[in-house]
């Protein structure tokens, strides 16, 4: 009470403190608008980190659908089936869904070759939309920032040809879609980059699709199909060893 018989009012701490705390992340959300407005190439890659990160958490709540129910799906869909596979494929692996599951699938709708075909062509346009997507929105913030043993693998990445690309892509670094981002990101040519994509995913394409299909195909399945996967783990270590020695070779 107060001399004059008014309470007096006490300003609380937690409301105190808690205005405080409101008005610092103000400020530090307009540092943090005014950093992005006056660099716009780290908006971009924070733009293209927070697009992955949506994708592996959509990868972690969204269920999978059993590849045995997927033929009931392209006979809805009638001669737009192909079509819809490879376009809906390769927007599955840019979502970063793992390309086995692409190909278990096309093998299960379509058989072990055409589903082969078409898990392909899934992944050419997948690659490309990935590599597009890491270019835009990641290379100049990658080529401003990086020195000494970072800019020489970019260099490295830059040399590359179509061998260099396939080894890469069989090295068990990454998930399809998360590499096709990544090169994006450095100075690889684009055409290397999809042809050394669609070779390195050759082999292991014709064996799930050749698996997939006899999932909905039980006692059929085609071992021609599926002799490509068992050679692809001979030319796996034919390709890395040649490019370990062209790499010892190299000045």
């Amino acid at each position: 009470m107060t001399h004059d018989g008014r309470r007096r009012t006490i300003p609380r701490g937690g409301h105190h403190h808690g205005s405080h705390h409101r008005a610092r992340r103000h400020r530090v959300g307009i540092r943090l608008r005014w950093r992005l407005t006056r660099d716009p190439a780290t908006g971009r890659f924070g733009l293209l980190l927070l697009l992955l990160a949506g994708f592996g958490v959509a990868l972690l709540v969204v269920p999978r659908p059993d590849p045995a129910d997927l033929p009931g799906l392209a006979d809805r869909l009638g001669g737009y089936a192909p079509v819809t596979a490879v376009i809906g494929g390769a927007l599955l692996l840019v979502a970063l869904v793992p390309r086995t599951f692409i190909t278990l699938a096309s093998g299960a709708l379509f058989g072990a070759l055409e589903g082969a075909a078409y898990a392909l062509g899934a992944a050419l346009l997948a690659a490309a939309i990935g590599f597009m997507v890491g270019r835009v929105l990641g290379r100049e913030f990658v080529a401003e920032r990086i020195r000494g043993r970072l800019a020489r693998l970019d260099g490295w990445f830059t040399r590359q040809n179509v061998l260099g690309v396939v080894t890469v892509r069989l090295l068990p670094i990454a998930g399809f879609g998360l590499v096709s981002y990544g090169y994006g990101t450095t100075g690889a040519r684009v055409l290397p980059f999809l042809v050394g994509s669609v070779v390195a995913s050759a082999p292991t394409a014709f064996g799930y699709a050749a698996v997939g299909a006899a999932v909905t195909s039980p006692g059929q399945v085609n071992w021609f199909a599926a002799a490509p996967a068992g050679l692809g783990l001979i030319a796996s270590a034919v390709l890395i060893h040649r490019w370990w020695r062209t790499e010892r070779n190299l000045p």
